[in-house]
C-alpha cells in the first residue's frame, strides 16, 4: 500500500497536516489489531473498491535491519519490499501492504490528547474513506509510543483504478527531541498482528 502504491501514497497529504510525522497514503487501520470504535468523516473515494483482497503477509517473511540516514535508529522491514522515497520518508512495499518511515524534530513527547485533538482531524481530512480506530499509548521494546489506528482507502492501483480499504497502524516514537513514525498498512481482514509486532518491536533507537 503504503504506504503508497503504492498504497501509501494518500497518507502523504494526510500526514502533512499533521505536526508530527507523516503517512503518504491513506493506509488504514491495521490489521486484526485494529478494533476501531468511533467513524471518521473522509471523503468517500470516486474509485471502485477491491473486494477480498490478500494482505496476509507469509510466516515465512524474513526481515532485513534498516538503519535511519542520519543513525539515529534502525527497524526491521520485510526482505524484498519495494523501497521508494516520499518526501522526508522512506516507503516499503509489497502490493497493497506497506510500512511508512518517517523522522521529525519535536519539542515535546506526543501524547494521546493532542493525538485525538490534532492529529486524527488532521488524518482524516486528508484521507478517503476515512473511519477512526483507537488512539492509545502503547509498550514496545523501545519504550513507550503512541498508538493511531484508522481505515481509510489506498491510493488507486495503477492498472485496474480500483481502491482496496486498508487498516493503519500509526506509531510514533519518541526521544530526545526527535520523533520517528512508523505508519503500516495492509488491506482490511489481513492476519498481519504478528508481522507487524515484529517491525514495532525491532525499532530501537541508537545511543
Amino acid at each position: 500500500m503504503l504506504l503508497l502504491g503504492l498504497t501509501g501514497a494518500a497518507l502523504v497529504g494526510v500526514m502533512t497536516a499533521c505536526s508530527s510525522s507523516s503517512g503518504s497514503k491513506p493506509a488504514p487501520g491495521t490489521t486484526a489489531s485494529n478494533s476501531g470504535t468511533s467513524t471518521g468523516s473522509g471523503a468517500p473515494s470516486p474509485h471502485a473498491t477491491e473486494s477480498n483482497v490478500a494482505g496476509d503477509i507469509p510466516d515465512t517473511q524474513a526481515f532485513v535491519p534498516y538503519p535511519a540516514a542520519n543513525n539515529t535508529f534502525t527497524v526491521q522491514v520485510p526482505e524484498g519490499w519495494a523501497r521508494t522515497t516520499s518526501g522526508a520518508a522512506v516507503v516499503f512495499t509489497d502490493k497493497y501492504n506497506s510500512i511508512r518511515i518517517e523522522t521529525v524534530a519535536r519539542p515535546s513527547a506526543p501524547t494521546v490528547a493532542f493525538a485525538q485533538s490534532t492529529e486524527l482531524p488532521g488524518i482524516s481530512a486528508g484521507a478517503t474513506g476515512f473511519s477512526a480506530g483507537q488512539v492509545k499509548s502503547v509498550q514496545r521494546n523501545a519504550g513507550p509510543a503512541i498508538l493511531i489506528t484508522y481505515r481509510a482507502d489506498s491510493a488507486p492501483n495503477a492498472v485496474t483504478g480500483k481502491v482496496a480499504v486498508e487498516a493503519v497502524e500509526r506509531y510514533e516514537f519518541w526521544k530526545n527531541g526527535t520523533e520517528v513514525t512508523l505508519t503500516l498498512a495492509a488491506p482490511v481482514g489481513s492476519d498481519n498482528v504478528d508481522p507487524w509486532r515484529k517491525v514495532t518491536d525491532s525499532f530501537s533507537w541508537h545511543a
